[in-house]
């Protein structure tokens, strides 16, 4: 999920940006220090949004850089448990998928992929066996959240399932759409 985030920080000011004003001095800091920024708290940080207020400098004697407390506003991506996602297919490998959901990659496991006995070709695709699907590299796909850990900061590892009504390829999920109203005039 994407959220805008309010923080309150003090912000260190370089003395090479004094040339600058001191919001763009700040911005600049700001976006150094946050852009890319990982943590469990706050997830992945994706922007500065805004500079809400930026309160007087200190100096701190044998530093040369200036603080500033700042109010700042953050874009932020933090994908949480049960969250339904939309992503793109990065890559196939043959223990699963990569999808691409915002500014990070999920993987899925082979078994997570569809209900079906999956098999992996050397050019990068996954077949179902009985159902004759097929999921490829850039396909567009709906996914679960099953697992986040933020174990490693630098690389938080999101788990992703398919294996769910109303998740797949986006094509799957029409078609499934399709043949339940028709499934239900024919029991009449």
């Amino acid at each position: 999920m994407f959220y805008k985030l309010k923080l309150k920080d003090h912000i260190r000011v370089p003395p090479k940006l004094f040339g600058d004003s001191v919001e763009v001095s700040v911005t600049t800091a700001i976006k150094k220090t946050y852009n890319n920024f990982i943590s469990q708290d706050l997830g992945i940080i994706i922007d500065v949004l805004k500079i809400d207020k930026i309160y007087d400098g200190t100096i701190v004697p044998g530093d040369g850089a200036s603080y500033y407390e700042t109010e700042f506003e953050l874009l932020s991506f933090k994908p949480e448990l049960h969250e339904v996602l939309m992503g793109r297919v990065r890559d196939i490998t043959d223990f699963g998928v990569f999808m691409s959901i915002g500014p990070i990659d999920g993987m899925i496991h082979i078994s997570q992929t569809m209900d079906d006995f999956v098999s992996f070709s050397k050019d990068k695709v996954l077949s179902g066996k009985e159902s004759k699907r097929s999921l490829k590299v850039g396909d567009k796909c709906k996914a679960k959240v099953i697992a986040v850990s933020f174990k490693d900061a630098a690389n938080p590892k999101i788990g992703l399932t398919m294996r769910q009504a109303t998740l797949g390829r986006v094509d799957w999920i029409k078609e499934e759409a399709e043949e339940k109203p028709a499934k239900k005039e024919t029991k009449k």
